[in-house]
């Protein structure tokens, strides 16, 4: 039988035939388009990170040293404070993943094997928790047990053991954990859902406990659970918003913090910074070795077309209750406690007694009639909706390469850069911005980007556009050509051919991809701070300068009115996904 859903294209040419100027014209731009991906990535990622990596073993190369090769910088980060950094930094990093993915294991087993109630809400939660930047989390315990803070000013008395717990390796453990459960959830559940009630059945049959059948479930699991790792593993070394807040304050170096501190000091040690931009990425590679070590000479396949799908279990009222307790437990801590520490903060008046009829909207009136902070978050976002615009646009070029069969060596190495840009912590690329162009040769070339909103673009388009192509890959993938095609074969023209054939079945992701970019980008922190061109500042400076100035009820003020503003804008966009487009809305619901 004739396959008609993958080429259903009008035949080309006959052989030897000369091209028409025109299909030479659309040739070029197929060309051109199929280009476009290497250009950008090359421009936004390569050269900058790339050029920041080498200054590490050749200064002079760069005009920041008289050597030509060397590895003094590597032995200056293994040495003093910077060498204890690096150790903390692994062990957080190392702790935060274990819990994230203990924690992630439960919650998809609970919540895609059991009749748990809330499913539904649960799942949000997480969601919400992976949106909101991890220094939101570390602000909201500070606000909260800080001396004259919130619990002091509410309980009378000073939290000072809380206090120790929060500003320590503690705290920064369990926020990087907290911040890392989403991921882990999003590597296990897949493997929770899609696999069978078999070998539950057959070890129960066999007589053995709920330890003995764990022991026997949890090899099974062993891929989600090492991917899972992995990737808290890396995004918590990669953190800066716990490195310049909680660890800051508890005086506990990290080494994305040190990086900025580097790059950062007058005269800028680049090469510093290089070295430990080194030894985050090599840490990186161990976690993905370990992982790959632990996989190699096994089979994992538990999936045939004998398996009999998953019943969820009926939890008993006890069971319902404590698992009940355990999952609201853990999002109260997550993501109620820096909530309710956030709304406190902007609630309560700067000094004196607490009662209810104390509490006051002043620091909310004072954000909003504040011509500093309203520029601020009119810059900011007018920033993320440019980014999020090219994010979604060249991230459907790089997807719709990815997810093109036969793309051979060059689609493997764009699938390699993309995912080797996610692994890149964001305080490195913006290091790697300031250091490429701030060169004498970037002038020399009429390339004068430093200090420029441009530049400040291009720094949150590399960390959005990996993230945005992933995103769409899946999606864009699974649409046939041959949808378009019969589209335009019954003598549509191309653009109303594409929003009735196509855009249904992808606008879903489109906005959603949109929004996560946009979102992610109005609190980002690293790449404000450092790439922020004078005169201008972003929201995420903005908020943390008010802390700075011990403003704090101004900046929690600023954070709940941005945090409430982006839900807002997720719930209208949602809205009008559903008006304007209910197939895609449809289509959306099923997935």
């Amino acid at each position: 039988m004739t396959d008609t859903t993958t080429d259903t294209r009008p035949r080309a040419r006959a052989a030897g035939a000369a091209p028409r100027p025109r299909g030479r014209a659309a040739a070029r731009l197929r060309g051109t388009a199929r280009a476009l991906p290497w250009v950008v990535f090359a421009g936004v990622l390569l050269l900058p990170v790339g050029g920041f990596l080498l200054v590490a073993f050749s200064p002079q190369l760069f005009g920041q040293g008289g050597s030509w090769f060397t590895l003094s910088a590597f032995s200056q980060v293994m040495s003093g404070w910077t060498a204890r950094a690096l150790l903390d930094t692994c062990l957080v990093g190392a702790a935060a993943a274990v819990i994230a993915t203990a924690v992630a294991a439960a919650l998809a087993w609970i919540t895609e094997r059991t009749d748990l109630a809330g499913r539904g809400v649960w799942r949000l939660l997480l969601w919400a928790l992976l949106l909101a930047p991890s220094y939101l989390e570390s602000l909201g315990w500070t606000w909260l047990v800080e001396p004259q803070g919130v619990l002091s000013r509410l309980l009378g008395q000073d939290p000072a053991t809380l206090r120790d717990l929060v500003f320590g390796p503690v705290g920064v453990v369990w926020v990087l954990a907290s911040r890392g459960v989403p991921f882990a959830y999003l590597a296990v559940s897949a493997l929770v859902r899609g696999m069978g009630r078999e070998f539950e059945d057959a070890a129960r049959t066999h007589g053995a406990s709920r330890l003995a059948t764990a022991r026997l479930l949890l090899p099974i699991l062993a891929p989600g659970l090492w991917a899972g790792f992995a990737i808290v593993f890396a995004e918590s070394i990669s953190d800066y918003g716990v490195a310049a807040t909680l660890a800051a304050q508890a005086n506990f170096p990290l080494v994305t913090g040190a990086m900025e501190q580097s790059v950062s000091t007058f005269p800028a040690q680049f090469q510093l910074a290089s070295a430990m931009g080194w030894l985050l990425l090599g840490l990186v590679g161990l976690a993905l070795l370990a992982q790959r070590r632990s996989m190699r000479g096994r089979s994992f396949t538990v999936l045939s077309g004998r398996t009999r799908p998953a019943v969820r279990s009926r939890l008993s009222p006890r069971a319902q209750l404590g698992a009940l307790a355990g999952v609201g437990a853990f999002f109260a801590l997550a993501l109620g406690v820096p909530t309710f520490g956030a709304a406190a903060a902007a609630l309560l008046p700067s000094g004196g007694k607490v009662a209810l009829s104390t509490l006051t909207l002043a620091n909310f009136r004072q954000v909003l009639h504040s011509g500093e902070m309203l520029s601020a978050l009119g810059y900011s976002a007018r920033m993320s909706a440019i980014t999020a615009c090219a994010a979604l646009v060249l991230g459907a070029f790089a997807g719709r390469a990815l997810a093109r069969r036969g793309a051979g060596a060059a689609g493997r190495l764009l699938d390699l850069l993309l995912l080797a840009a996610i692994a890149l912590p964001s305080v490195l690329l913006a290091s790697g911005y300031i250091f490429t162009y701030n060169l004498p040769i970037a002038s020399d070339l009429g390339i004068n980007l430093y200090g420029t909103s441009t530049l400040l673009v291009l720094g949150y388009l590399a960390g959005a556009l990996p993230s945005a192509a992933r995103l769409l890959s899946g999606s864009l993938g699974q649409v046939s050509d041959s949808l378009l095609w019969a589209a335009r074969v019954h003598g549509r023209p191309a653009a109303p051919a594409w929003s009735g054939a196509v855009l249904p079945l992808v606008a879903g992701s489109l906005v959603w991809t949109w929004l996560i970019a946009f979102c992610g980008t109005l609190l980002e922190l690293p790449v404000s701070q450092l790439l922020a061109p004078p005169g201008e500042e972003p929201l995420s400076v903005a908020i943390t300068r008010q802390l700075q100035g011990y403003n704090v009820g101004a900046g929690a003020a600023m954070t709940v009115l941005v945090v409430v503003a982006a839900l807002v804008l997720i719930a209208v966009a949602l809205g009008a996904l559903r008006l304007l487009l209910p197939a895609a809305h449809r289509l959306e619901a099923v997935v």
